[in-house]
């Protein structure tokens, strides 16, 4: 039975300063190198067959030393559809100035709701639009041919696909949100349903 792993990037630079940072190419911070690393430990146990990540440089390097982490050479795809959303005006933005700024509604409505667009920036709408045609044109591919797969991608990405594969309603997608480089399982039976949900930790959730 075919598994798919997401995983968001380690914390970036400007997570570390607690800015928006959206599709700017933010590097990753010594910690998120760390929880890279660590991600790769957990990884260890599981074959993977083929690897996804997004074109900025947070996701490539994740990945980069998460293969160094299981000395694996396995295909990888660059895709663009996986990019973070673009944030517009608020890119580089102290989040906690914009919050006092806007308000703490207007400030979650652009940071988690589903149709809302920060100025000159993109909705969650407007990446699951990108990221769910993506899945179903590659990775059902790669799934049913049961191979294991690694996306390694963004919180806004990732959050489009978890509402595709868990069947999350646009109105409770605002409640999900996601750590950095902590791999989340997606288990599947021969006929590509979705059997077993589960973070890959330590301790098996």
């Amino acid at each position: 039975m075919p598994i798919l792993i997401l995983l968001r990037h380690g914390q970036s630079l400007w997570n570390l300063e607690n800015k928006f940072t959206g599709s700017m190419d933010i590097d990753l911070s010594p910690h998120g190198c760390q929880e890279a690393a660590q991600a790769g430990e957990l990884l260890k146990e599981y074959r993977i067959d083929m690897a996804y990540t997004s074109t900025l440089i947070r996701a490539v390097r994740t990945l980069e030393i998460i293969l160094k982490a299981l000395n694996a050479k396995i295909p990888v795809k660059k895709i663009i559809a996986l990019n973070e959303r673009s944030y517009g005006e608020l890119q580089g933005l102290n989040k906690a100035e914009v919050e006092e700024k806007y308000g703490n509604r207007q400030y979650l409505l652009w940071r988690r709701s589903y149709l809302s667009t920060p100025p000159f920036g993109e909705s969650l709408r407007d990446t699951f639009q990108k990221v769910v045609p993506f899945y179903k044109k590659e990775i059902i591919v790669q799934l049913k041919q049961d191979k294991n797969i690694l996306i390694v991608a963004h919180g806004n990405s990732l959050r489009a696909l978890i509402m595709f594969l868990e069947k999350i309603a646009p109105k409770q997608i605002n409640e999900i949100e996601i750590a950095t480089a902590t791999p989340r399982k997606y288990c599947f039976d021969s006929n590509l349903r979705l059997i077993e949900v589960s973070y890959i930790t330590n301790q098996k959730l």
